[in-house]
Protein backbone atom coordinates (compact mmCIF):
# COMPACT_ATOMS: atom_id res chain seq x y z
CA UNK A 1 0.00 0.00 0.00
CA UNK A 2 1.37 3.49 -0.93
CA UNK A 3 1.84 5.91 1.91
CA UNK A 4 -0.79 8.55 0.90
CA UNK A 5 -3.25 5.23 0.57
CA UNK A 6 -2.27 4.11 4.23
CA UNK A 7 -2.50 7.92 5.58
CA UNK A 8 -5.89 8.34 4.37
CA UNK A 9 -7.95 5.32 5.01
CA UNK A 10 -6.15 4.26 8.09
CA UNK A 11 -9.01 3.38 10.71
CA UNK A 12 -8.39 2.05 14.71
CA UNK A 13 -10.12 -1.20 14.84
CA UNK A 14 -11.88 -1.91 18.66
CA UNK A 15 -11.67 -5.57 17.99
CA UNK A 16 -8.60 -7.20 17.01
CA UNK A 17 -7.03 -10.47 16.99
CA UNK A 18 -4.42 -13.07 16.32
CA UNK A 19 -2.21 -12.53 14.44
CA UNK A 20 -0.32 -9.38 15.86
CA UNK A 21 2.41 -8.37 13.46
CA UNK A 22 5.38 -10.52 13.76
CA UNK A 23 8.80 -10.46 11.95
CA UNK A 24 10.02 -7.85 9.63
CA UNK A 25 6.08 -6.72 10.04
CA UNK A 26 7.12 -5.76 13.23
CA UNK A 27 10.31 -4.72 12.93
CA UNK A 28 8.91 -2.14 10.32
CA UNK A 29 6.54 -0.83 12.53
CA UNK A 30 8.93 -0.16 14.71
CA UNK A 31 11.05 1.50 12.80
CA UNK A 32 8.40 3.59 11.44
CA UNK A 33 7.77 5.08 14.85
CA UNK A 34 11.84 5.74 15.57
CA UNK A 35 11.55 8.28 12.28
CA UNK A 36 9.13 10.30 13.87
CA UNK A 37 9.87 14.00 13.72
CA UNK A 38 12.17 14.66 16.61
CA UNK A 39 13.96 17.86 17.24
CA UNK A 40 17.86 17.52 17.90
CA UNK A 41 17.39 14.27 17.80
CA UNK A 42 16.54 13.25 21.35
CA UNK A 43 14.74 10.46 20.94
CA UNK A 44 12.50 11.28 23.71
CA UNK A 45 10.61 7.94 23.45
CA UNK A 46 10.56 4.33 24.88
CA UNK A 47 8.12 1.60 24.07
CA UNK A 48 7.16 -1.40 26.32
CA UNK A 49 6.20 -4.37 24.20
CA UNK A 50 3.23 -6.68 25.84
CA UNK A 51 1.81 -9.94 25.02
CA UNK A 52 0.92 -13.55 25.99
CA UNK A 53 0.42 -14.04 29.84
CA UNK A 54 2.32 -11.01 30.45
CA UNK A 55 -0.98 -9.18 29.11
CA UNK A 56 -2.71 -10.64 32.27
CA UNK A 57 0.14 -9.20 34.50
CA UNK A 58 -0.39 -5.33 33.06
CA UNK A 59 -3.92 -5.57 33.84
CA UNK A 60 -3.63 -6.43 37.27
CA UNK A 61 -0.93 -3.29 37.68
CA UNK A 62 -3.49 -1.13 35.58
CA UNK A 63 -6.67 -2.66 38.36
CA UNK A 64 -3.94 -2.03 41.20
CA UNK A 65 -3.33 1.43 39.86
CA UNK A 66 -7.61 2.28 39.44
CA UNK A 67 -8.01 0.79 43.02
CA UNK A 68 -5.48 3.62 43.78
CA UNK A 69 -6.39 6.60 42.62
CA UNK A 70 -9.93 5.55 43.52
CA UNK A 71 -10.79 3.28 46.41
CA UNK A 72 -14.58 2.87 45.85
CA UNK A 73 -13.73 2.12 42.04
CA UNK A 74 -16.94 0.16 41.06
CA UNK A 75 -16.55 -3.67 40.39
CA UNK A 76 -17.22 -3.51 37.04
CA UNK A 77 -14.62 -0.94 36.20
CA UNK A 78 -12.51 -2.84 37.92
CA UNK A 79 -13.10 -5.81 35.72
CA UNK A 80 -12.24 -3.61 32.89
CA UNK A 81 -9.29 -2.41 33.83
CA UNK A 82 -8.04 -6.30 34.65
CA UNK A 83 -9.18 -7.43 31.21
CA UNK A 84 -8.15 -4.20 28.98
CA UNK A 85 -4.82 -5.75 27.87
CA UNK A 86 -6.73 -8.51 26.36
CA UNK A 87 -8.21 -6.44 24.15
CA UNK A 88 -5.50 -7.05 21.17
CA UNK A 89 -2.21 -10.04 20.45
CA UNK A 90 0.21 -7.11 20.91
CA UNK A 91 0.05 -4.00 23.27
CA UNK A 92 3.09 -1.17 23.17
CA UNK A 93 3.30 1.13 26.41
CA UNK A 94 4.35 4.42 24.14
CA UNK A 95 6.07 6.64 26.80
CA UNK A 96 7.35 9.97 26.47
CA UNK A 97 11.15 10.26 28.09
CA UNK A 98 11.72 14.09 28.92
CA UNK A 99 15.09 15.37 28.81
CA UNK A 100 16.22 19.55 29.89
CA UNK A 101 17.28 20.95 26.89
CA UNK A 102 17.65 24.58 25.68
CA UNK A 103 15.65 24.26 22.88
CA UNK A 104 13.63 21.53 22.76
CA UNK A 105 10.76 22.13 25.16
CA UNK A 106 8.48 19.32 26.74
CA UNK A 107 5.66 19.53 24.79
CA UNK A 108 7.54 18.98 21.40
CA UNK A 109 8.87 16.29 23.00
CA UNK A 110 5.57 14.54 23.91
CA UNK A 111 4.32 15.34 20.38
CA UNK A 112 6.87 13.76 19.21
CA UNK A 113 6.38 10.60 21.20
CA UNK A 114 3.02 10.69 19.87
CA UNK A 115 3.83 10.90 16.30
CA UNK A 116 5.95 8.01 16.49
CA UNK A 117 2.46 6.22 17.64
CA UNK A 118 0.87 7.43 14.87
CA UNK A 119 3.74 6.24 12.67
CA UNK A 120 3.46 2.75 14.01
CA UNK A 121 -0.37 2.86 13.44
CA UNK A 122 0.48 3.94 10.16
CA UNK A 123 2.83 1.66 9.20
CA UNK A 124 0.69 -1.27 10.35
CA UNK A 125 -2.37 -0.59 8.45
CA UNK A 126 -0.08 -0.47 5.33
CA UNK A 127 1.09 -3.59 6.57
CA UNK A 128 -2.97 -4.69 6.82
CA UNK A 129 -3.17 -5.25 10.62
CA UNK A 130 -4.85 -2.51 12.72
CA UNK A 131 -4.72 -0.93 15.50
CA UNK A 132 -5.95 1.30 18.47
CA UNK A 133 -4.34 4.22 20.51
CA UNK A 134 -6.17 4.55 23.75
CA UNK A 135 -5.25 6.28 27.13
CA UNK A 136 -7.64 5.76 29.95
CA UNK A 137 -7.56 7.29 33.68
CA UNK A 138 -4.50 4.73 34.65
CA UNK A 139 -1.97 6.18 31.49
CA UNK A 140 -2.02 9.49 33.85
CA UNK A 141 -1.31 7.24 37.11
CA UNK A 142 2.31 8.00 38.10
CA UNK A 143 1.66 5.07 40.59
CA UNK A 144 1.06 3.13 37.66
CA UNK A 145 4.03 3.95 35.11
CA UNK A 146 6.49 3.48 38.64
CA UNK A 147 4.63 0.03 38.73
CA UNK A 148 5.73 -0.62 35.12
CA UNK A 149 9.32 0.40 35.18
CA UNK A 150 8.81 3.91 33.75
CA UNK A 151 11.34 6.42 35.57
CA UNK A 152 10.23 9.93 36.65
CA UNK A 153 11.22 11.58 33.45
CA UNK A 154 8.87 9.62 31.48
CA UNK A 155 4.62 9.45 30.97
CA UNK A 156 2.33 7.19 28.98
CA UNK A 157 1.51 9.01 26.01
CA UNK A 158 -0.81 6.01 25.06
CA UNK A 159 -1.59 2.15 24.92
CA UNK A 160 -0.94 0.83 21.26
CA UNK A 161 -3.27 -2.08 20.67
CA UNK A 162 -1.74 -4.18 17.72
CA UNK A 163 -3.71 -7.55 16.13
CA UNK A 164 -5.56 -8.01 13.21
CA UNK A 165 -8.93 -6.52 12.66
CA UNK A 166 -12.25 -8.48 13.63
CA UNK A 167 -15.80 -7.76 12.39
CA UNK A 168 -17.22 -4.65 10.69
CA UNK A 169 -15.02 -1.51 11.03
CA UNK A 170 -16.12 2.17 11.56
CA UNK A 171 -17.20 4.27 8.60
CA UNK A 172 -14.83 6.99 7.79
CA UNK A 173 -16.43 10.24 8.02
CA UNK A 174 -15.96 12.89 5.22
CA UNK A 175 -14.29 15.68 6.44
CA UNK A 176 -13.94 18.84 4.51
CA UNK A 177 -10.48 20.51 4.69
CA UNK A 178 -12.11 23.77 4.70
CA UNK A 179 -14.05 23.86 8.04
CA UNK A 180 -10.26 22.99 9.59
CA UNK A 181 -7.56 24.92 7.30
CA UNK A 182 -8.52 28.78 6.77
CA UNK A 183 -5.81 31.01 4.81
CA UNK A 184 -4.16 33.94 7.06
CA UNK A 185 -3.12 36.86 7.01
CA UNK A 186 -1.58 39.91 8.47
CA UNK A 187 -4.50 42.31 7.05
CA UNK A 188 -6.76 39.57 9.40
CA UNK A 189 -5.44 40.18 12.58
Amino acid sequence: MDALTALLNRNSAAKLADPAPQGDDREAIFQAALRAPDHARLRPWRFLTVEGDARLALGEKMAAAALFENAELDSAIHAKQLLAPMRAPLVIIAAAKIVEHPKVPEIEQLLSAGSAVSQMLTAAHALGFAGMWRTGSVSFSRMFMTSIGLAENETIVGFVYLGTAQGRQKTLPELASTDFFEPWSSINS
